[in-house]
């Protein structure tokens, strides 16, 4: 039977001419480096550009990056749109994300087929996760309150001079001014002003619900 102590010598031999090796050429610490970065956007990346109309970037790491169809979003990514854009993401197998005109969206956290957390700054974003796609509660933080997300297609954004938030799928508990409504399919809510309370559960009208998803789609 082989010495195991045998061969770890040998490992370590080997490892170390590499280590020197690497040195003298000035390349280990650029290879060290370039396994980490590659590492990290593994572990950290959220999904990708589906769709983009107009201009849209990422503010990642303190630069403004531009967007383009097929690039990646990143966990900490604030994505943002410009006047008139319109832009898709796929995060992890299933979950969509479409957002509207000068919307701003982080990605505070998200983790592939389990949730995540978002941050709306302003604009208007739709959220769709396909039914029976595997996938947990959601969390949208916003200006006016905080959306808890327990379903799977829900629009968020300006409507009729306030900031709505419609359920055409799922559940949505949204918490503001110190009150909190829950909202199922078909069902609205409004909130007419940061610290103001969400109004009443409504029933939105067709024209309204196409109003919305104008914004996004």
């Amino acid at each position: 039977m082989a010495d195991p102590n045998a061969a770890a010598a040998v490992l370590g031999s080997s490892a170390s001419r590499l280590v020197r090796l690497f040195s003298r050429r000035g390349l280990l610490s650029l290879a060290a480096l370039a396994l980490a970065c590659g590492r990290g956007a593994a572990a950290d990346r959220a999904g990708i550009v589906e769709a983009l109309a107009g201009e849209g970037g990422a503010e990642r790491g303190g630069a403004r990056l531009p967007l383009a169809t097929g690039d990646a979003v990143f966990v900490g990514d604030m994505v943002v749109t410009g006047e008139t854009a319109r832009l898709a993401m796929r995060l992890g197998t299933a979950t969509q994300v479409r957002l509207g005109g000068r919307t701003r969206l982080r990605i505070d956290r998200f983790l592939v087929d389990r949730g995540g957390v978002f941050s709306l700054g302003n604009g208007a974003m739709l959220y769709d996760r396909p039914d029976g796609a595997p996938g947990r509660d959601v969390e949208v933080e916003t200006p006016y309150g905080r959306l808890a997300v327990r379903g799977t297609r829900f629009f968020a954004g300006p409507s009729q001079e306030r900031f709505g938030v419609f359920v055409m799928r799922g559940r949505v508990r949204v918490s503001a001014g110190d009150a909190t409504v829950d909202l199922g399919p078909g069902q609205g809510t409004d909130i007419a002003a940061i610290g103001a309370a969400p109004s009443p559960v409504r029933e939105w009208s067709e024209a309204r619900i196409r109003a919305a998803l104008a914004l996004v789609e």
